[in-house]
């Protein structure tokens, strides 16, 4: 029996066609009634045949496809080319654009005639999803927090590429028609608009993928995307509209148009409310009531059907009610965590392969016909870089940035391919030119990723000329300090720290304190300046504990120490940018990050967070200024305002760094101050360093006159093991202990316990500080100086 007719059809056979049109003409059988589930392959005759039963097919189609994208991603991953384009090459791959040889019947047995309309059905239930958990995280708020900048490269980028694309179009009419020999109105104009566009989750996406979300040329991207995709989804909704209604009379017309108008107002208008008053009637830290959850979802499709009795896809309803979702928790993120990854990750995926698996690229026959189609896409294209360069050069943009931000806008993915294939279905487009616009799609999705990647490095910002460090301030100058707040039992550890640092007249200080929280459920990230009232990107009401905690502590040293609270929400793996950022704006001398590891009353370790120990790793590698990792031993706060300090100094840039913030420690008379200077038995008196640790310590050690409060004793150890006996021996007796880092620095006090090491970022007498065997309740402060591959000489 031929495989070909081993399907849930007994034929398809191919009649005839139109060249470059979108009509077919198959002759197709098949039997009633279709066999949904296989007899297994247990059963005789034709039950072992599963492409005999739609289920059993389906299932395999779904299978192949898994794999074969899975296979060109393992490849092409390599070369950082985004995962998109492995689902277009295995669509190229199953469906007719590449020739698969003596497998190519094995391949019409998987995919006969008519069998991917079950799995379009399916898959495009994921993709509607997709686009509805897009739009949720959409914040509609963008739109008035846009700056000029942003409305501006928006508007002319989109505006003028429309433009320019219409004017070629019209004045050189007769050359198009007579290359594309056919009428070009059906065809150029829909390339002109559908490249002039972008798309706001495809950018966000490869803003997330590069790390430069929370960017300041990633918040720009996103805003200009935002508008440009709103205004471009409106203008394809009346467009799409108009183009099917022209074969209808003009009160028809109208009035699927006012209808469009009328739900593109008031689904939002009705819905936003309803959606808020979910939120409102949700208990704070509860995740919202399935009940909710499925009315929505109900919503949604209803909505969706609705949307085609005035010429809309069902889409629409998924866009429009999504951006009616208030974006992040509860219920955004609520939605995100539900749906994400069995329509991101699995039935999207699947329908971008199934999209592409209509597309022949053997069509692409008539040279011509290419070159056209090419033309105008080329040109849009460099219509959109040239006017978003020349823009942000007029507003004293880098070179560099201003070309990477247009690489960005003209970056296309996923959302571009499926919207150009459901033109395609809607008979608006033939088969070459779907065909040349995808390839498209591949070429800018690779290159603009592979360019930003290449052009664009955050960090170079924090590589600054200035000399960021406790040592290098004056001796009565104001101490800026930049602390990170994760969880709320942080607050207490920080103030500690922050009232050890004394402030007074003479040693004022100013705490700008972050409260760093996971993005979830919305796209955009949000930074906030909670005493300006300045709002990035929403108008909820965040980190409340944390505004009258600081706002207590700035009002308990008034004219002496200033408390400004921020709260930064972005992705886990990009919260370092927030962090590094504002200690650059604010021209920190210090960044104090709290330690990752959470203590028990009784000494034991309660819990630990991967997310605070990589951000803390990542600030360590590319911080402006110094470091201070805080550890907490379990001592929650102190008894009183006088503190008994240690300072463990052994030597080095991060030790005497350690010993400048110690120094501030002392302006309060009533602290008390332990200086252990640790020398090795081999140490070299004329050794460069050792001088300069000579010099650091000479105020405490009485050279100049004697500091009641200040205690210095130097130890000679002959080895790491009397160094740990003496960190044992003094480790219960103070409430504080400062220590420098001292990462990759190998002396002979400390020689063989860098291979015992646990905690690497804590340095060598950190990590032994903390370890669990040791026993003691004080707080831990391990300072890094700042790297000194980041900053020059003054």
């Amino acid at each position: 029996m031929n495989l070909i007719n081993q399907t849930i059809f007994s034929s398809a056979t191919f009649a005839y066609d139109i060249p470059l049109k979108r009509h077919e003409i198959y002759n197709v059988c098949m039997n009633q009634p279709m066999k949904i589930i296989s007899d297994g392959i247990w059963t005789p005759e034709n039950g072992a045949i599963p492409s005999e039963s739609a289920f059993t097919v389906l299932e395999l189609q779904i299978v192949t496809i898994f794999v074969v994208t899975q296979g060109f991603h393992f490849i092409l991953k390599r070369l950082g080319i985004p995962y998109f384009v492995s689902q277009v090459m295995a669509g190229f791959l199953l469906g007719p654009s590449i020739p698969t040889g003596p497998f190519e019947k094995y391949k019409k047995m998987l995919f006969p005639f008519g069998s991917p309309d079950i799995l379009n059905t399916l898959t495009g239930l994921g993709y509607s999803f997709y686009l509805f958990i897009n739009s949720v995280q959409m914040d509609l708020s963008l739109i008035t927090k846009t700056g000029k900048k942003g409305w501006v490269i928006a508007v002319s980028s989109y505006g003028i590429s429309i433009f320019v694309g219409f004017i070629m179009l019209i004045f050189f009419l007769p050359t198009w028609q007579e290359l594309l020999n056919e009428d070009v109105s059906s065809v150029l104009p829909v390339v002109i608009i559908s490249q002039s566009g972008c798309s706001f989750a495809v950018i966000s996406s490869l803003l997330n993928d590069l790390g430069i979300l929370n960017s300041e040329l990633g918040r720009l991207a996103l805003s200009i995307a935002f508008i440009t995709d709103l205004a471009g989804g409106i203008g394809a909704g009346f467009g799409a509209d108009f183009l099917k209604s022209l074969n209808l009379d003009f009160s028809i017309r109208l009035t699927n148009m006012v209808a469009f108008f009328i739900y593109l107002i008031f689904a939002p208008l009705l819905g936003r409310p309803a959606m808020r008053w979910v939120v409102k009637n949700t208990p704070e830290g509860k995740p919202v009531s399935k009940t909710y959850i499925y009315a929505i979802v109900v919503l949604f499709l209803g909505l969706g059907f609705f949307a085609g009795y005035f010429n809309q896809p069902f889409l629409v309803g998924a866009v429009i009610l999504g951006l009616a979702v208030p974006e992040g928790p509860p219920l955004g993120s609520e939605f995100v965590s539900q749906l994400e990854l069995f329509s991101n990750w699995f039935l999207t995926s699947i329908f971008v392969t199934c999209s592409t698996m209509k597309v022949d690229l053997k069509q692409c026959d008539s040279l011509s016909f290419v070159m056209v189609i090419c033309f105008f896409v080329i040109m849009v294209y460099l219509i959109k870089l040239v006017v978003c360069m020349g823009i942000c050069r007029y507003c004293k943009m880098p070179f560099t940035d201003g070309f990477c931000l247009a690489l960005i806008l003209s970056c296309k993915g996923v959302v571009d391919i499926c919207s150009y294939v459901l033109v395609y279905d809607t008979m608006s487009q033939n088969k070459g030119t779907i065909a040349v616009t995808i390839i498209s799609v591949l070429l800018m999705g690779t290159t603009s990723r592979l360019g930003v990647k290449a052009l664009y490095d955050p960090s170079r910002k924090y590589a600054g000329y200035q000399k960021r460090n406790i040592m290098t301030l004056k001796n009565n100058h104001e101490l800026r300090v930049v602390a990170c707040i994760h969880k709320p039992f942080h607050m207490n550890h920080i103030k500690n720290m922050l009232q050890l640092c004394s402030p007074a007249p003479e040693n004022t200080l100013v705490a700008d304190i972050v409260h760093v929280m996971e993005l979830v459920g919305r796209s955009n990230p949000i930074f906030i300046a909670h005493k300006l009232q300045h709002k990035v990107g929403s108008s909820h009401n965040y980190s409340g504990e944390l505004i009258v905690a600081f706002d207590l502590f700035e009002r308990d040293y008034a004219g002496f120490a200033t408390a400004n609270t921020y709260t930064a929400i972005s992705p886990t793996t990009l919260m370092h940018e927030d962090v590094c950022y504002l200690a650059l704006d604010k021209n920190a001398a210090l960044i104090v990050l709290p330690f990752h590891v959470k203590w028990g009353g009784d000494g034991s370790i309660e819990s630990e967070d991967s997310n605070i120990r990589a951000l803390n790793s990542k600030v360590l590698e590319r911080a402006p200024c110094s470091i201070g990792i805080l550890v907490n031993r379990g001592n929650c706060g102190f008894s009183s305002k006088s503190y008994k300090v240690a300072m463990i100094f052994l030597g080095g840039p991060d030790d005497r760094e350690a010993l400048c913030l110690a120094k501030r420690f002392l302006k309060n008379p009533e602290n008390q101050l332990f200086v252990y200077r640790l020398l090795a038995h081999d140490h070299n008196i004329s050794d460069w360093e050792h001088m300069i640790d000579n010099e650091e310590l000479r105020e405490v050690r009485g050279a100049y006159f004697k500091l009641e409060n200040v205690t210095y004793e130097e130890r000679t150890v002959e080895d790491a093991s009397e160094t740990t006996c003496f960190i044992k021996d003094i480790a219960n007796k103070f409430d504080f202990i400062v220590v420098g880092r001292r990462n990759g620095v190998k002396t002979s006090q400390t020689f063989g316990l860098e291979n015992w090491t646990e905690y690497s970022e804590l340095g060598v007498v950190g990590d032994l500080l903390a370890s669990p065997d040791m026993e003691t309740r004080a707080s831990i402060l391990v300072v890094q100086q700042q790297q000194s591959s980041l900053c020059h000489d003054e």
